[in-house]
């Protein structure tokens, strides 16, 4: 299975979802990232899951706010970026 997916379904297990399996299909699916009806990648999907824990959370943050992911540092334990100080 894909990274992004693989790590999706952790997160939902540590947080104690009924069918994690399903429940990471179908919040993929839903964001573009698997195509529908399927665990395949879309191109969108292949680039995020290339992009790592790290990567995807820095992207995440600088969307919000409108700067670059490199004002970003990544906080592996709690899996957010903040800005760098």
């Amino acid at each position: 299975m894909p990274n992004i997916y693989d790590r999706l379904v952790s997160q939902m297990k540590t947080k104690g979802a009924r069918n994690p399996y399903a429940a990471a299909t179908a919040a993929l699916q839903k964001t573009g990232n698997l195509k529908k009806g399927t665990r395949k990648l879309t191109e969108k999907g292949k680039r995020r899951s290339i992009m790592g824990a790290a990567g995807r959370a820095k992207d995440r943050a600088a969307k919000s706010s409108g700067r670059s992911p490199g004002a970003y540092s990544y906080n592996a334990r709690t899996n957010r970026a903040t800005l760098k100080k």
